[in-house]
């Protein structure tokens, strides 16, 4: 059997039982008590949309297809401008990827997230940034146009839109929802995540009926 120490850190890791809620927001609560101003690993976004540095160790958890919950309405302003609402991602299996241009983990992060969306986007699969704290949009935008980063980001200084996903742990820079192809949250990551970690979940989605 395959130890905690073996499993790479964002792998993701399938949990049953009715409880998975109360442990994820059990979890999200965890990562605010224990909050410190100096990590480099993840930025909590809780508290009115107040940033700061948590320390945290990237974990994954793929949830079972039967323990699904939607996820939220959401919407707001993309960057370069133009209204966007999560209607637009009916019948798709989405990548929602909270991340700022400041945050060294993203930048290392979203230009990996670009390749993957380049292999799957013509499979039902999109991708969508959450631009989170930054000091102005043209820093946002600077970094998707120098990245060639194609996919869409809304413009969300405040942290808006991971308020909304209060049920889950989206309170960390950078996060990473994956909802099914129902809307229904089908993983979450909190911490970088690799592209293998990335293409398996898709996988996994792209297989279900």
């Amino acid at each position: 059997m395959t130890t905690p120490r073996e499993r790479s850190a964002g792998a993701p890791r399938s949990r049953g039982g009715p409880g998975r809620r109360a442990l994820l927001a059990a979890a999200a609560a965890l990562a605010v008590l224990t909050g410190c101003s100096t990590g480099d690993d993840q930025v909590d976004v809780t508290n009115g949309g107040q940033f700061r540095f948590v320390a945290g160790t990237p974990a994954g958890e793929v949830i079972p297809e039967n323990e699904r919950q939607s996820a939220p309405d959401f919407g707001g302003t993309l960057l370069g401008g133009g209204d966007w609402t999560s209607d637009e991602l009916d019948g798709r299996i989405a990548v929602l990827n909270f991340w700022g241009s400041w945050c060294a983990p993203c930048r290392v992060e979203t230009p990996q997230f670009q390749e993957v969306y380049a292999e799957v986007r013509d499979e039902g699969v999109e991708f969508l940034g959450l631009n989170v704290k930054e000091a102005d949009e043209q820093f946002g935008q600077a970094f998707v146009d120098t990245q060639g980063i194609e996919f869409p980001s809304l413009y969300d200084p405040a942290g808006e839109v991971a308020l909304t996903f209060r049920d889950y742990p989206a309170n960390a820079i950078p996060s990473t929802i994956v909802l099914d192809r129902e809307g229904r949250v089908a993983a979450v990551y909190t911490g970088e995540v690799s592209q293998d970690d990335l293409r398996a979940v898709l996988d996994l989605l792209l297989g279900e009926g």
